[in-house]
């Protein structure tokens, strides 16, 4: 899914490193507001995990391969979309510039695409799909969906940059990155579920859950 350079024209390469500046500047307001010292050293071995997932191909039918990505991931666990944008602009930068995985000039599209519409899709996936089938195939279902659609977005860039046609490229992404995809909402959901079981305060949701049970009980407490 890394765009290498030379794959977009400039032009619409300083088009996505606005997107991506932009993201960045509400990204780094987040973290200032949201880490500590507990959640930076999660951040730190997340972003080595995401390095290293994204770096293992992974053979699929049709003879070809594909990684996984971990947007969704990332955004389940911090409960914020923002530290995926983070993550990957980090992650990305060192693999364009000492691995030769993806471009530099590309380097906005391929956040925009791994990090921003895998962590929004990740999260807000998850959101609207928990209370319909509940939490582990909600976990399961929006990590699918955060790699297949940042997969088919991957292939609009092609087509608009005019590397690839449209339909084919839509039909290539979307097939390899179905079958991806599978094995990405089971990573998913077996390393969030293994935080839930051994170390449930590292989710941001159970935090949040705590500090709403924290005020609760000082209003009771309080009205008594």
């Amino acid at each position: 899914m890394h765009i290498p350079n030379g794959f977009i024209p400039l032009w619409q390469c300083a088009i996505y490193f606005v997107i991506l500046l932009v993201t960045l500047y509400f990204s780094q307001r987040w973290a200032r507001k949201n880490l500590n010292e507990r959640s930076i050293p999660l951040m730190a071995i997340l972003a080595a995990g995401i390095f290293a997932i994204m770096s293992m191909n992974i053979p699929i039918f049709f003879g070809t391969s594909g990684h996984m990505v971990g947007g969704a991931l990332v955004a389940l666990v911090f409960c914020a979309p923002e530290a995926a944008v983070i993550i990957f602009t980090l992650v990305l930068l060192v693999q364009g510039l000492f691995f030769g995985d993806g471009g530099i000039t590309t380097l906005g599209a391929n956040v925009i695409n791994m990090g921003i519409i895998g962590g929004f899709v990740g999260l807000y996936g998850f959101k609207a799909l928990r209370k319909v089938v509940g939490k582990i195939p909600a976990i399961a279902v929006a990590s699918w969906l955060s790699i297949f659609i940042a997969a088919e977005a991957v292939a609009v860039e092609m087509w608009w940059a005019g590397t690839f046609p449209l339909v084919p490229g839509l039909e290539m992404m979307g097939l390899y990155h179905a079958f991806i995809g599978v094995i990405e909402a089971v990573l998913t959901v077996v390393v969030i579920m293994g935080l839930e079981s051994v170390r449930p305060d590292l989710l941001a949701w159970n935090r949040k859950k705590r500090v709403e049970e924290v005020k609760s009980e000082s209003m009771e407490a309080a009205a008594k």
